[in-house]
């Protein structure tokens, strides 16, 4: 067998063994072999075609013609658009030994790095945004205190009440955003606690009593005899978690009406297998429109912005529980149908 040969075979074993996507076009262009990967990415019918025809994108088409022609190595950005949505790949265009063998490309899927990336410029924008409302108001009410107001004892009680509320807003958002840096730090950290989630959530009712007595409502908790409420978690996160839930139920539930805390076993299927604990905090409130519960957990989403604020809400409640219940190997549904109600459900694995 020729030394060109070799290296060949050595080439096609390679593709098979690389989980990314690869193609190699010969010296003029044509492609002559792809693995499993790059097949499933661009289909069979790609064999023996022109890269002008498969990648349609003028700056790898470009990068191709350069190392095609000089035989340098080099890289460029493909995006593949799909039903699914837009993927970006970075080509690593190389140049064989043999020219005659021509070059491969190998793409690297990089679409998380950008989402990622989109994140966090969302979540700086949102940040700023969230803070820089309650710092505008204390900015204005402190020049308006010095100005006007000055010899006014009744305006500047009234405006100090609004300072002190829009401050304790900005700490409330700060100590939030604290606490979801701290659990997504511990998301690989699986608790490792014996607790009894039935001692937490009477904790929380017990820390409530203000809020259930100011909204006239009844927080009823209801636990089967044969339903056992020990498992393995971290006690401080999940208090943070119900009471969060339990709260936002009494707030948004609505005035003298019952929220129902209820405990029960399921027996979990697919990655949730096993024993499970539920519990569900059911409200009596107005419900909520399905096309917002794929986002109530998104850092920030409010149904209702202003009503949201006025509550004292940040807008990070439900992603911390969601990472909470996630770090806990667990997941959180949530079910509403307007005007009869939403149900919060913690499902936990308790084995």
């Amino acid at each position: 067998m020729s030394n060109t040969h070799s290296f060949e075979a050595i080439v096609t074993a390679m593709f098979d063994c690389v989980p990314d996507p690869m193609v190699r076009l010969g010296p003029n262009g044509i492609l002559l072999e792809q693995n499993e990967e790059a097949e499933a990415m661009f289909g069979t019918w790609a064999q023996g075609r022109s890269y002008v025809t498969l990648f349609r994108q003028p700056t790898l088409a470009q990068a191709i013609e350069q190392v095609l022609q000089s035989g340098i190595s080099s890289e460029a950005e493909f995006i593949q658009t799909s039903t699914a949505g837009a993927e970006r790949f970075i080509v690593r265009i190389t140049a064989l030994p043999e020219a005659k063998l021509g070059i491969v490309l190998h793409f690297e899927d990089v679409t998380h790095l950008t989402e990622v990336e989109e994140m966090r410029r969302d979540f700086v924008a949102n940040v700023s945004h969230e803070l820089r409302s309650p710092l505008t108001a204390i900015l204005g009410f402190i020049e308006t205190l010095r100005g006007p107001a000055a010899k006014d004892p009744a305006a500047q009680s009234r405006f100090l009440q609004i300072m002190q509320d829009e401050a304790q807003r900005m700490n409330r958002l700060i100590g939030d955003l604290l606490s979801l840096s701290r659990v997504e730090s511990q998301q690989r950290q699986r608790p490792d606690q014996v607790i009894d989630v039935m001692h937490v959530v009477s904790r929380v009712q017990a820390a409530l009593r203000p809020l259930v007595e100011e909204s006239g409502c009844q927080v009823m908790i209801q636990r089967p005899d044969d339903v056992s409420t020990e498992l393995r978690g971290d006690s401080d996160q999940l208090t943070q978690v119900f009471r969060n839930l339990i709260e936002n139920a009494l707030k948004y539930g609505g005035q003298n009406k019952t929220v129902t805390i209820k405990m029960r076993h399921e027996t979990g299927q697919g990655s949730l297998k096993g024993r499970l604990l539920c519990v569900d905090v059911i409200d009596q409130g107005e419900g909520i429109d399905p096309l917002h519960i794929p986002r109530l957990t998104e850092r920030f989403y409010r149904v209702d912005n202003h009503r949201s604020r006025a509550m004292g809400g940040t807008g990070l409640g439900l992603a911390i529980v969601k990472h909470i219940v996630q770090r806990h190997r667990g997941r959180l549904k949530i079910t509403s149908e307007q005007g009869k109600g939403s149900c919060f459900s913690v499902i936990l694995p308790s084995e």
